[in-house]
């Protein structure tokens, strides 16, 4: 059974590749390997794993087929309350495997990683992340449970 380990910075590149194959999951349009977004991506990672307080990676290797299965997370600043004096929260996100490799508990096991890493490296006292549908039961069974306030957003294009 492999292990997850931390991402470094030279494993930006697979962190792209699996953020495209979630984003697919999820229908979205990625466009193909020279889609701007996905340069800015990988420049985005590079830098974040080079920042290793406030933001982590885990990864499952396979040695045939490199990297199979990511989670990662980010630490964000907010303004002090009673619930969270310093703050800090956590962000979970691209949590992805590949097809092939699916059903092996490998997105469980980097997300615990990645969970143990907020527990014992940071500060944080709150833990978000926005479910798919196939994500959810995952999620539920590792203590995530929907927000006390909904959450909304507002794109852009409706500004």
């Amino acid at each position: 059974m492999a292990r997850p380990r931390r991402a470094g910075p030279d494993d930006a590149a697979a962190l792209v590749r699996l953020r495209v194959t979630m984003l697919e999951a999820m229908g979205a349009p990625v466009g193909d390997a020279t889609a701007p977004w996905r340069a800015a991506a990988l420049d985005w990672f590079t830098r974040s794993l080079n920042d290793p307080q406030t933001f982590a990676a885990f990864v499952i290797d396979d040695p045939e087929h490199c990297i199979v299965s990511n989670a990662s997370g980010l630490c964000d600043r907010h303004a002090p309350g009673p619930g969270n004096p310093g703050g800090l929260r956590g962000h979970v996100f691209n949590i992805s495997t590949v097809p092939h490799a699916r059903g092996r508990g490998h997105a469980r096991d980097c997300l615990n990683a990645l969970l143990r890493w907020f527990a014992d490296d940071t500060t944080v006292s709150v833990v978000d992340l926005n479910a798919t549908p196939g994500g959810e039961r995952l999620y539920r069974t590792l203590g995530f449970a929907p927000p006390r306030h909904p959450a909304l957003q507002l794109r852009r294009d409706q500004m």
